[in-house]
């Protein structure tokens, strides 16, 4: 049964995709990208033809642009949903558009399963040791977030609290000391810092 990457690429007439991914993560001709890159590189292309068959004509950079309103944490609710309408208006559902999105984890179960790669050796990359650390807080966030709503739906529940609907929401945010600028601690990790040094 092929996988998700696999299934896309072949609905999608993206087959060429597949060995641009190979070669992007073994630094085949390109410079090596981590397995998040590569998914990021992977939806924005996805979108792209999606686009193109609703009719649209992307410029340059604005597929790019609207994964990012669709997809990254820092951007406002009211961005993402004027993005969703632009896309809507098109023809294109969002929901199956989101759904279809894939992750870094089934970037790598393609490129080791589909493509019986083994990586690009043993040694774990700087880029990958920070993508898994970047992970780890992502999950702390989460389960820090499903705790307070358990807590809160248990203290509703006991008529303690008001039974409202509500959302928590959990930020981890890094302030650098030298300029006051406050950053997502995933755009600081993955910038390489706040930049206010350079």
């Amino acid at each position: 049964m092929p996988t998700k990457v696999a299934r896309l690429l072949e609905e999608e007439p993206l087959e060429d995709l597949g060995l641009e991914l190979e070669q992007r993560w073994l630094g085949e001709g390109y410079e090596r990208e981590s397995l998040r890159a590569l998914a990021r590189r992977f939806n924005v292309r996805l979108l792209e033809e999606r686009l193109s068959q609703a009719g649209q004509s992307p410029l340059d950079g604005e597929a790019e642009n609207t994964y990012r309103l669709l997809t990254d944490d820092d951007v406002s609710a009211g961005m993402r949903i004027q993005a969703e309408r632009e896309l809507e208006r098109a023809g294109i559902d969002v929901d199956r558009l989101r759904s279809s999105f894939v992750s870094h984890q089934a970037i790598h179960t393609y490129l080791t399963t589909d493509r019986e790669l083994e990586g690009p050796g043993n040694e774990t990359s700087p880029e990958e040791r920070l993508e898994k650390d970047t992970d780890s807080i992502q999950r702390l966030s989460s389960r820090l977030a499903a705790v307070a709503e358990d807590t809160i739906e248990r203290h509703a529940g006991s008529g303690s609290l008001e039974d409202e609907s509500v959302s928590v929401l959990v930020d981890v945010n890094v302030l650098c000391e030298a300029c006051g600028e406050q950053h997502d601690v995933r755009t600081f990790l993955e910038e390489g810092g706040c930049g206010c040094q350079e």
